[in-house]
C-alpha cells in the first residue's frame, strides 16, 4: 500500500514545518519578499501549511480562496513565481525531504503556473 504525499512530507508537523520556513525564506528574498510588506506572517504561514496539508492528501482544513482568487490582479511575473519554486525547493531541502517528494511537490506547485502568473 502506498502512502499519501501528505505522509511521506511528515503529515500536518512535517507540512506545517516547511510551510513555516518557506515563507521565512520568501520574507528574505529580495525577489519576492516586498510582495508580503503588509502581510502578517503568522496568518500567511498558517495559510501555506493548510493549503499544502489539504493538497497532498491530508485532511481538508485549508479555509483560504483558491489559487486564482488569491493571485487575481497581483501581476506576478514568471521570475516571482520560479523564486518561489526555489524557495521551497530550499525549504524542502533544509526539511530533508527526499528527492522524489521535492520533485512531487515541485510538480504540484508548477502546475498552478496558470492560476498565478499575470492573472
Amino acid at each position: 500500500m502506498s502512502t499519501t504525499l501528505y505522509e511521506r512530507l511528515g503529515g500536518t508537523e512535517g507540512i506545517t514545518n516547511i510551510a513555516n520556513d518557506l515563507v521565512d525564506i520568501h520574507l528574505a528574498n529580495p525577489a519576492i519578499a516586498p510582495r508580503y510588506s503588509n502581510s502578517d506572517p503568522v496568518k500567511v504561514k498558517n495559510g501555506a501549511a493548510t493549503f499544502f496539508i489539504a493538497g497532498t492528501g491530508g485532511p481538508n482544513v485549508y479555509e483560504g480562496q483558491d489559487m486564482l482568487a488569491t493571485h487575481k490582479g497581483m501581476n506576478i511575473s514568471a521570475h516571482e513565481f520560479m523564486a518561489v519554486l526555489d524557495d521551497a525547493l530550499e525549504a524542502l531541502e533544509k526539511n530533508n525531504i527526499g528527492q522524489r517528494e521535492q520533485e512531487e511537490v515541485l510538480f504540484i506547485f508548477y502546475s498552478m503556473r496558470s492560476d498565478i502568473v499575470l492573472v
